[in-house]
């Protein structure tokens, strides 16, 4: 059932740049292996009787002073070019990679003083360091390829320390420091795995410079030195005989040029492939065993033709092997169009990823999975990815709940919005814009000219929000997703924002996905709930009636924990002890168990299922509540539970058990 993210490197090399540069590459490697074994003896072949002779059938690039074939020379040298110029690429990458992770291999000491000569290299051109090493080393070819290495280190050493700087403050690493994991081994296993790819994507345009460089050296006499000889040598040997046969230049000139360029060009497209990455999750085909819906007898329902969004046993994962965190797991959810339906649950559930899924969104390191995921009938992990695009642009809106983040602070609004108009609908650029401002206008606001020309900035936080959800309307979504849109928003202006969503969305017959941690705001804006504990849903049930018909002691525990009108001001506010369990705490059995008063022992060894109780309402609890209105039961004290005790009192005004 996995089709995991295709990787940078392979949907670089489905790109044109990246099919250019794998065919140079190709070519390069090819002619290096192949070279020295069918032309090498014709190449250093002396002919006295064609000595210095210009482009002819049997010569094409001429020959040179001692009558040897320039083109069989180019194509031979082509190996030992390429070899120093990897070798060279490696040390200095080592070495970097060394310089670079010195304060975490050898301590804060040994690390300042590694950053300060790093610093100090990095402020000498590299051509006077190039130089300087090759008068230390000595005019030949192993000084040329060390003077090259020590040349690059200084700047692998700090694209190092500047991607490691933010790795290793992470709370994994402090965790593997304190179990006592050695410095050798948190680098190699917990650091650099993380920094990789950037370090690598560096390393292979580095490799076309250092094929560049090292022919410069050759031609300036401190590289190769004969009898050997690369491009730079025998472009060199050219240089006597310019004027009467240009060929002797060109030919290795464009040698050089065609083997650096193929590395150039491999690195640009990995390294565009990598900051425009796209989200390919590809379903499998696979019978679903678990985690569908099913109707009150328990049978898989069918999906009815023309539903909105089908989803089954969606799973979202970070990392590989056995380190894997599995933060969403076996959630399946279906709508049809104008439904609207409400997802719930502390922060750390898995809300915001499962509707990120959906909305194939998920970047690298992130894998997701579904035995179906289908939008508007449509298989998003069969689709072309310009169609799938193209869907997703055109029917399905997101609206994300930190608008700062959302929109580019340099942009004016107005144009943000009109981006894609131009790009989906293919409007132009007035069109696109005059859209924008009616949309600004239709979600209320005011001097919708004049705002639409100002900057993010410029608006308030309830207006953001407001202009959020414009960008999503821009086309005529069938399907909106709201990422706890009323975030940091005083009351009023939740109340607005939420009455806009939900006109929106009848106006248009269009479905939503709501996100929040009030239930409160689910019940009084969605048909249906779907209540989200430690990555599953533990219940999905009508919003109707909730207060009465909720069984799971989890969302009895959220209503409970939401304060009322009827609420006796003298006592506490109900609680939730504990904290959720982490994806990398969930274990077997429920994973609310260590916090619920009606745990047993089966509780604490198996989860339960998500199973139907009556038409509509499936619950994940072995022994759900009665349902005629029983509040939240209190914990035992001799149960177990996850961490210390948290608050759950202000989960009606979004403050998580976290």
């Amino acid at each position: 059932m996995t089709h995991p993210q295709s990787p940078a490197w392979t949907r670089a090399a489905r790109t044109p740049v990246g099919i250019a540069a794998l065919a140079l590459i190709a070519l390069v490697v090819i002619v290096a292996l192949i070279g020295p074994l069918v032309w090498g003896d014709a190449a250093g072949r002396i002919d006295v009787d064609a000595l210095n002779e210009t482009a002819t059938w049997h010569h094409p690039l001429g020959t040179d002073a001692l009558g040897r074939d320039i083109l069989l020379r180019v194509l031979v040298a082509t190996r030992l070019s390429l070899e120093l110029a990897l070798l060279a690429t490696a040390i200095g990458f080592a070495l970097g990679v060394v310089l670079g992770t010195a304060r975490i291999l050898f301590g804060t000491y040994v690390g300042r003083i590694s950053d300060t000569v790093v610093n100090v290299a990095n402020a000498f051109p590299s051509l006077l360091m190039i130089l300087f090493f090759a008068a230390v080393f000595g005019v030949t070819t192993s000084g040329a390829v060390f003077a090259l290495a020590l040349s690059s280190a200084p700047t692998f050493a700090r694209l190092t320390r500047t991607l490691t700087a933010s790795v290793e403050r992470q709370d994994y690493v402090s965790a593997a420091r304190i179990s006592g994991a050695g410095r050798i081994k948190i680098l190699v296993r917990h650091i650099l795995p993380n920094v990789a790819e950037p370090m690598i994507l560096n390393a292979t345009m580095s490799a076309g410079s250092a094929l560049l460089t090292f022919g410069g050296l050759s031609f300036l006499g401190i590289g190769i030195q004969p009898p050997s000889y690369d491009f730079g040598r025998l472009l060199n040997d050219g240089m006597a005989q310019f004027y009467t046969n240009p060929l002797a230049v060109l030919g290795p000139a464009l040698a050089v040029v065609v083997a650096g360029l193929g590395f150039s060009l491999l690195g640009e497209a990995a390294t565009y492939s990598v900051s425009g990455r796209s989200t390919d999750v590809a379903v499998d085909r696979a019978p679903v065993t678990s985690a569908v819906p099913v109707d009150s007898a328990g049978a898989v329902a069918p999906y009815a033709p023309g539903s909105v969004l089908s989803v089954d046993d969606l799973e979202v994962s970070f990392g590989r092997g056995g380190g894997a965190l599995t933060p969403v797991r076996g959630v399946s959810l279906r709508m049809n169009k104008g439904d609207k339906v409400g997802v719930v649950g502390e922060s750390g559930s898995g809300k915001s990823l499962t509707a990120l899924a959906v909305a194939q969104l998920i970047e690298e390191p992130g894998r997701v999975m579904a035995g179906r995921l289908e939008f508007q009938g449509q298989d998003l992990g069969s689709m072309d990815e310009r169609d799938r695009r193209t869907l997703l642009g055109t029917s399905l809106s997101v609206v994300f709940q930190n608008t700062m983040s959302s929109f580019n602070p340099i942009r004016r609004l107005g144009w943000q919005l009109a981006d894609g108009a131009r790009h989906h609908h293919h409007l132009g650029r007035e069109e696109a814009f005059g859209r924008a401002k009616d949309r600004l206008t239709t979600v209320g606001i005011p001097d919708a000219h004049r705002k639409a020309h100002q900057y993010p900035h410029q608006f308030s936080g309830g207006m953001r929000q407001r202009a959020m959800i414009a960008m999503g309307v821009m086309g005529t979504p069938s399907l909106i997703i709201a990422d706890e849109p009323t975030t940091a928003l005083d009351a009023t202006t939740q109340s607005r924002v939420l009455r806009l969503l939900k006109g929106i969305v009848d106006d248009d017959r269009a479905s939503l996905l709501l996100i929040s941690h009030d239930i409160t705001v689910i019940k009084n804006s969605c048909e249906r709930v779907l209540v989200m504990y430690a990555g599953r849903v533990v219940e999905e049930l009508p919003t109707t009636g909730i207060e009465r018909g909720a069984r799971h002691p989890y969302t009895l525990a959220l209503l409970s924990a939401v304060p009322t009108l009827d609420t006796d001001r003298d006592e506490p506010l109900t609680v939730i002890p504990g904290r959720a369990p982490r994806p990398g705490e969930v274990t077997a059995g429920c994973p609310f168990a260590a916090r619920c008063g009606s745990a047993t022992g089966r509780c604490h060894s198996e989860e339960p299922p998500l199973l139907p109780l009556t038409e509509g309402h499936r619950a994940a609890c072995w022994h759900p509540a009665p349902g005629d209105g029983t509040t939240y039961p209190p914990r035992s004290e001799e149960q177990p539970m996850h961490g210390g005790p948290v608050t759950t009192a202000d989960a009606g005004r979004g403050v998580s058990g976290e």
